[in-house]
């Protein structure tokens, strides 16, 4: 799952250059697809910002995640093509 691994390193390294480490940390857990045992009002208590802007800033994270590892399954395969048919494959093998 080196890919997996590769897309949350520079997710984390884009956070830290943009003074975000905390939010990085507090919001990591949303990307697993859990919904995370603190709510979203604790969380934004936590970062000093709204419940809702802590909603937009998960679903940017996920966003940008997403981009990150169709960048990352880009770098293993021979036809740009194939990126939608591996991340297919990846996402049926996680699921199990």
């Amino acid at each position: 799952m080196a890919v997996l691994d590769q897309a949350m390193s520079q997710l984390e390294a884009e956070h830290l250059a943009s003074d975000k480490q905390v939010q990085f940390e507090e919001l990591q857990v949303f990307l697993q697809g859990e919904r995370g045992s603190r709510p979203y009002s604790d969380i934004g208590a936590t970062l000093n910002i709204s419940e809702g802007a802590v909603k937009v800033a998960v679903h940017r994270m996920r966003q940008r995640y997403r981009e990150l590892l169709r960048a990352a399954v880009a770098n293993t395969v021979a036809d740009p093509l194939e990126v939608d048919a591996e991340l297919r494959y990846l996402l049926a093998v996680l699921s199990r």
